[in-house]
């Protein structure tokens, strides 16, 4: 990390300003070079600056504010310029800098030098995209809540204990002279076991976390014209799919995010179910039961207008969670009277606001039951939280065994490594070190 690179930190395009970010050891000199040798400000104070050419011509003005490491994002020296935001301007203020000694950043390492430099743990480096890309209230307050370490120390928590148990095991394979307990019995076991429970409760938040970050997948399924586009553009609040009342007028999938009670719901409208002989159309039909299988909950829509004869049953794979909606609810048919389901008209807007609360309350969605879940693991989290559990589970049936410390002290191992994985500290000497520490080996 002896580079000092820079990248523009404000999206691409065309806007007010932009934002080009330097971080290394050369970026106070770099930024001098290409201000003329003009004094930069103190740090974290903003001055009035200009970036020139090499013939001494001003590319651009603006304000320009320095961060000394290691109290600084990365850990290093930093130097933004926000200059105006177009296109042609910011590329060439940015070539200015490579060509006085920066090099272009690659994707996200301002965040992995911040973390290299122990600025954060991996999990608050992960937190900052999830921050980024957070589209519902409840998404942007796991990532803040990440983001200032939270999952991280509940991790340490763990790692703490298991190293404590690990050195107990450790201590009584390597110095059986000192006599030391090494609480393989009852005690250790439901040290363990504790340290399991809660892994289980944080792998508990997997499937939260991925709704989270990617939202509920959340299928409109149904027959042809029965109002699955019409039910997507109404729940979008503006028309997204086209509504006609021509069959097999949907061939594709069609995909948009809505904000639900601070969870967001990925809406897919797919093509209707039918018989069909045209080609296109039936590979539409074919990814809609793709679509299905995937699914977090299943819309499953049907027409009321036509009489219920001649509305078959949708039938949809075992286990998918599924809300019948019984649309046209304003042309009801008369038999359909002890159908149940959620009437709802895609016309007038009747029965959205109970469809809503329909989802939520399947779904359990509310901002209330998912108080005391802001940090939700993500998969990386979830794998290493896995080998966790399993590694323990192996360690407390050894120790229940009786079988050799050696075994039990491996699989505490792993466990350890495997935890230490998610925050991204892995460091075996900490072992021996609280042996030492805590044993008085030697003295």
């Amino acid at each position: 990390m002896s580079e000092t690179i820079v990248a523009i930190a404000s999206p691409p395009g065309m806007g007010a300003v932009s934002v080009i970010r330097l971080s290394g050891s050369r970026a106070f000199e770099i930024a001098t070079s290409v201000m003329n040798g003009k004094r930069l400000p103190e740090p974290r104070r903003v001055g009035l600056r200009s970036v020139y050419d090499n013939a001494g011509r001003v590319i651009d003005e603006g304000l320009l504010i320095t961060f000394e490491g290691p109290g600084s994002y990365t850990g290093e020296n930093v130097v933004e310029f926000t200059g105006h935001g177009g296109i042609m301007v910011t590329r060439r203020v940015l070539e200015r800098f490579v060509e006085a000694g920066a090099t272009p950043a690659g994707p996200g390492e301002f965040t992995q030098r911040a973390f290299m430099n122990g600025r954060m743990d991996l999990t608050q480096a992960e937190a900052v995209m999830d921050l980024i890309s957070a589209q519902t209230s409840l998404a942007l307050r796991s990532a803040n809540e990440q983001l200032d370490g939270r999952l991280g120390r509940t991790c340490e928590e763990i790692r703490a204990k298991l190293l404590g148990a690990t050195a107990h095991v450790e201590a009584f394979i390597d110095f059986p002279e000192e006599d030391i307990d090494p609480e393989v019995g009852e005690v250790l076991c439901k040290a363990l076991r504790e340290q399991s429970t809660l892994i289980a409760g944080l792998l508990a938040t997997a499937d939260q976390g991925r709704i989270l970050r990617e939202g509920v997948r959340t299928v409109i399924f149904g027959k042809p014209n029965v109002g699955k586009s019409s039910l997507l553009n109404r729940l979008l609040g503006y028309q997204r799919a086209i509504v006609s009342s021509r069959e097999g007028t949907t061939r594709d999938t069609i995909e948009e995010v809505v904000n639900l009670q601070g969870i967001p719901l990925r809406l897919i409208d797919t093509a209707g179910v039918r018989e069909s002989s045209d080609e296109i159309e039936q590979e539409g039909i074919a990814m809609t039961h793709g679509q299905v299988a995937r699914a977090d909950l299943v819309l499953v829509v049907r027409d009321l207008s036509e009489s219920l004869v001649e509305s078959a049953e949708v039938n949809i794979p075992d286990g998918a969670r599924r809300l019948d909606i019984l649309n046209k609810s304003d042309l009801e048919d008369a038999s359909w009277a002890e159908v149940k389901g959620l009437r709802i008209s895609c016309e007038s807007g009747d029965g959205f606001e109970d469809l809503e609360i329909a989802i939520a309350e399947l779904l359990s969605l509310d901002e209330a039951h998912w108080g005391d879940h802001s940090v939700a693991v993500n998969a990386r989290h979830q794998a290493c939280l896995t080998r966790a559990q399993s590694s323990l589970s192996r360690a407390i049936a050894s120790l229940q065994a009786s079988d050799e410390p050696e075994l039990t002290a491996l699989d505490l191992r792993e466990a350890l490594t495997a935890v230490g994985e998610i925050a991204g500290v892995v460091d075996t000497e900490e072992i021996l070190g609280e042996i030492f520490n805590n044993f008085c080996i030697g003295k």
